[in-house]
């Protein structure tokens, strides 16, 4: 098993009867930390069955006397077998993105948002640690989609998505609330480094996007608000949306916070 661990091996051929440790029980161990196959082998027909082998981890048994020709038959189905495996599986975990991720921005869609603030406010009652949350929205962009077409605008949601995620920590996570409406969840954050950050995506944003005419520019409205102990879920968006409409109410591009 040394060799296992610095190098990936598919399939393993073993024999139960070894000197120290028999073969069944290496399965189960081998099995218990690597992603590797393993067909058994034995000609102690009496003393093992294919159901013991089986629930050890082995994914074939086999028992002698047996041709070379038959043993590399097994190994190929085994390889098959191995090879579809990782196919659905990579399949699964592709199906499982798609999911929760918008198609446009590559940021978590609104419902992975819902999702994940319900597991940030369970952690926030474990914890006993802040949690903030950001409402941006992106000033006049129904304007700006009708006088340079869905495409540029296409292209501006995901320069800002792109934006967003270079101003985040490790722990924050970013999503696409709706349309041009932007939220992210900032746990382990009190509103006043909820602000910093708010303040670092409205900086980056401003050097990020100039002019395209002499009447309009990208700019971002955004509101800040924290988390209060006993409140609902919706109660805590709803005041992060009041904040936004706060920053548009002030004439847009700026960023309001409002406590609970």
């Amino acid at each position: 098993m040394n060799l296992m661990r610095s190098q990936p091996v598919d399939v393993i051929i073993t024999d139960i009867i070894m000197n120290g440790m028999n073969g069944l029980e290496m399965t189960q161990r081998i099995k218990e930390k690597y992603d590797t196959d393993i067909i058994v082998i034995t000609g102690y027909t009496g003393d093992y069955s294919y159901e013991e082998a089986i629930s050890k981890g082995a994914d074939d048994f086999v028992f002698k006397p047996i041709k070379l020709e038959e043993l590399l038959l097994r190994l190929k189905r085994v390889l098959h077998e191995r090879e579809l495996s990782h196919e659905r599986t990579q399949m699964l975990e592709q199906l499982k993105e798609l999911s929760i991720t918008d198609d446009l921005t590559k940021l978590y869609n609104s419902r992975h948002f819902y999702h994940q603030l319900q597991n940030e406010i369970k952690r926030f009652y474990r914890y006993h640690r802040p949690l903030s949350l950001l409402l941006i929205d992106i000033d006049y962009f129904k304007y700006f989609n009708d006088t340079y077409g869905h495409l540029e605008g296409d292209k501006i949601l995901f320069k800002i998505a792109n934006l967003i995620n270079s101003c985040l920590r490790a722990l924050d996570t970013a999503y696409r609330y709706g349309g041009e409406e932007f939220t992210i969840i900032l746990p382990e954050s009190s509103c006043d480094a909820a602000l910093i950050v708010a303040e670092r995506i409205h900086r980056s944003a401003r050097s990020t996007f100039c002019d395209v005419d002499a009447g309009t520019k990208i700019t971002l409205s955004i509101g800040v608000t924290e988390y209060a102990d006993g409140e609902s879920m919706n109660d805590f968006i709803k005041r992060a949306d009041q904040a936004m409409y706060m920053a548009k109410e002030k004439g847009r591009n700026c960023i309001s916070f409002l406590m609970p």
